[in-house]
Formats: structure tokens, sequence, C-alpha cells
């Protein structure tokens, strides 16, 4: 519902510059850059409401977003809201109408009313959103800000505080109307077409292009010393995807998918225990003093002793092979996560556990709330460290206790003098490690969502 135009006059005090530095006041256009939000103040309308005018209802379409200038409003929500805070006085540099902006409804959730002649400016949100698909990452960020403001200014719940991502344009049918897997498909091929159109694939290509060409010359072409006796690309390339490999290993044969399901088994199970356990540790290690003085002493004489020097003594306590290269491997990783987990704990503010403290928090309501959350970050580093040295660590424990798996095709290969099948199985284990780390670096983005808004707001 848009504002009576007999009740409503288009004022004249503002010119652009003062429009900006109005939005600049603003929590979710503070930080965004002033050529950006010249064009922002440029789409703004200047209005006046005299006291008493009614701004939109409950139920209303949402269509812009508002900006106080002067005067002030009551922002009263609805029931449909399930907010904690039902009516807020807004007043200059406030927000309103930001239902305009959610992905999960586009009616208004409350009624306005101006409580003295007020002086506002009108901002459409899909002319908004339209503006911000040339700045991508401006746009993310005051998406964010809006996100944050919505959920913690007037306590609506996560579910109704999600902003519609740049790039989602105008929604024809009702967020209920359009399937899931629809609307993910959809956020997956604009963001599939936003990395098309940066630098990164066209950069990573040059960097594997300029490999290759530097093996193929090093190797076939000019045959320098050092490189000479290496299989050459085009070697390597021709036995890889051979049906009838000379040295029977290749894409075509099952036991290539035997070695690399075996190899990804063992670092799974690996990096779970490590994973439980190292973060465990991590957290009492930086929450307890007592603890840390009785376990990092020890943690750090063990943690420099190389994996192949625990071999033998793996071998005499795991009798079964299988048990020795999942140990072997997991060490490694349980260091790597139990370290970053600690300094994680370490690098939180005192001051939160203290102001949990004043507020009645007992010890475990400060360690789930505050020390566990804080240390997230930390964590998840540690954590993509960890499967990548639960890798290498499975290649050194296949080579000497494995019967399966790509560090055993890398050993055995060179015993018995198939060069080509070092490579592969080479390649193969970087192409694999490289996706797991991915995985798990986009299962922490996923848990981490909260940190995104926090930098967005200007956090660190």
């Amino acid at each position: 519902m848009t504002t009576d135009n007999s009740k409503t006059g288009v004022g004249q005090g503002l010119d652009q510059a003062a429009k900006a530095a109005l939005l600049r006041e603003t929590m979710p256009f503070k930080t965004v850059p002033d050529a950006t939000l010249r064009r922002i103040a440029d789409l703004a309308k200047e209005e006046t409401l005299p006291a008493g005018t009614r701004l939109y209802n409950e139920g209303d379409r949402a269509d812009d977003l508002f900006v106080i200038a002067s005067g002030k409003i009551e922002h009263a929500l609805g029931p449909e809201a399930e907010a904690s805070k039902l009516v807020k006085m807004v007043k200059r540099g406030d927000v309103i109408g930001w239902a305009a902006l959610l992905s999960t409804k586009q009616r208004r959730l409350a009624t306005t009313v101006a409580e003295a002649d007020t002086q506002i400016l009108r901002i459409n949100a899909q002319k908004l959103r339209d503006l911000f698909q040339n700045d991508q990452q401006t746009g993310d960020m005051v998406m964010s800000r809006f996100a944050t403001m919505i959920k913690e200014d007037y306590t609506l719940p996560d579910w109704l505080a999600k902003t519609r991502s740049i790039g989602e344009g105008t929604v024809a049918r009702s967020e209920a109307e359009v399937p899931v897997s629809e609307s993910r498909l959809a956020l997956l091929g604009y963001r599939l077409g936003l990395w098309v159109k940066s630098p990164k694939p066209y950069l990573m290509i040059t960097g594997f292009t300029a490999v290759l060409l530097f093996w193929h010359f090093s190797v076939d072409v000019f045959e320098w010393p050092r490189f000479r006796n290496m299989p050459g690309l085009v070697e390597v390339i021709t036995e890889w995807l051979s049906r009838d490999p000379i040295y029977g290993l290749s894409v075509w044969t099952p036991e290539y998918y035997t070695h690399i399901i075996v190899s990804i088994r063992r670092v799974f199970i690996a990096f779970l225990l490590a994973t439980a356990l190292g973060v465990t540790l991590g957290l009492f290690m930086g929450w307890s003093k007592g603890v840390r003085e009785f376990v990092f002493p020890v943690f750090e004489t063990l943690r420099p002793v190389p994996i192949l020097a625990w071999v033998p003594l793996a071998i005499i306590i795991f009798f079964h092979p299988e048990s020795t290269v999942i140990f072997l491997t997991f060490l490694a990783s349980f260091y790597a996560t139990a370290l970053n987990t600690m300094l994680g704990v370490d690098s939180i503010d005192e001051s939160y556990s203290r102001a949990a403290s004043c507020l009645g928090a007992n010890k475990w309501q400060v360690f789930r709330h505050v020390i566990v959350p804080g240390a997230l970050p930390f964590i998840f580093t540690g954590l993509q460290i960890s499967v990548g040295v639960a890798w290498f660590s499975l290649v050194a424990a296949e080579m000497v206790s494995g019967e399966f798996g790509l560090g055993f095709v890398i050993n055995t290969s060179y015993t018995m003098v198939k060069y080509p099948t070092i490579v592969i199985g080479m390649i193969t284990l970087g192409a694999v490690g490289y996706t797991t780390s991915a995985m798990v670096r986009m299962l922490g983005d996923h848990l981490m969502q909260w940190r995104v808004r926090e930098l967005a707001m200007g956090g660190r």
C-alpha cells in the first residue's frame, strides 16, 4: 500500500549529497563505496509524511524500503512475524520496509504510522537489487547487513530474516510455489555464471597449462639431464586413458577405482577420529589451564615425531595392517586439528566469557555458547589442514603397511619400474585430496554463515 498522495508532499530539501550522507548513517549502507552510494541516492525519492499518516499496513505488497530523514514512525509488527519485540519507534537513520528484500515473504509484516511530521527517502527494492547486479560484492554485503539488522533489531527468527540474494531478480511466483530443487539449481547456475565471468577460471587454467608445458618441454623436447628419466606428459596421458595399459592401471581398469576407494575410506575414518578427539582435546586445552599444563607438554613432545618413526610401534601395537594404516593417517591429522582448535579458543576475547558469566551463564553455558562458536573459524581452518596432512600421512602409511591404496600404487610402481603409474597415482591423489579439502571448506562456510554476517558488519 503506498502513501496517500493527498497527505504526502514531495519535499525539495535534500540534494544528492545530503541523501548520500543520510544513507551513510544507516547500518546497511554504512560501508558502501561512495560511487555506489551516490547511485543509490539517485534512486531515493524524498517524501514528507504529516503526523498521523499511515505509510503501509500489514499484508500490503512490499515493493519499497524507506529511510527516515527526520521525525519518527511507529513500526508495529503483526503476529505473523513471530517477533519478541513487536513495537519499535524508528527515527532518523533507521530503515523500514525491509520486507521488500525478504526471500520468504513479499508482503508487509508491520503497520507503520508517522507519529510526527516525518521526512523519508523511498527506495524501490527491485531497482536497488538491479543496481547491485554490477557490484556483486557490495550487494552481498548490504544484504548481509539487512539480514543482521532484521534478526537483531526486530528479533525475527532466522528463517524469516533471510534476505533475497543479489541476482535472483523479480520473483514471479511465491516462494512456496517454487520447488527447492529449482531454486537451488537457479542459484547454482547464477554462481557458475559469475565464476565464468571472473578471472579465476582463466588464471587456474593458465597455471595448469604452464606446469604441463614445463613438464612436456623439460622431458620430451629438451630432455634436460635432471628430467630425462621421467615419464613424459604424452606417455602418462596415453597410459592413463588406455583400454589396454602397458603397466596395468588406467581409468578403464577396475583396480584403479579400488585403490581410490580404499584410500578414501581410510582417510575418512582417520579424519573422523582426528576431528572428534582433536577438537575435543583442543577445546579443553584452550579453555582450562589445568588441562593445558597437563597435556600440552606431552602433546608438543610427540607432535614433531615423523609419521614414519611411528611405523615400527604401530605394527607392533596393531596386528592388522588396515588398523596400522588408519592409525598412522590419524596421527598427523589429530595434531593439526587439536592445535588449531586450541589456538581458536585462545583467540576469543575474554570479555565475552566474563559478560556471559555476569548475565548468569554457568561454565557449561559459557563453553557451549561462547567458546565453541568463537573457536569455529580456527577449527575449520585446522580441519582443512588436517584433511591435507591425512592424505600425505596415508601415502607414507600405505607405502609400508598397505595392500591397496594410492600410496601402495606409488610405492610398488617405483620398485617395479612403472614410472608412468607413479605419476598417475600422484595426480589422482592430488585431485582427490583437493576435492576433500574443498568439501570441508564448503561445510565450514555453511555452518558459519553468522561469521559472514559479522564480517559484513565490519567485524574481525
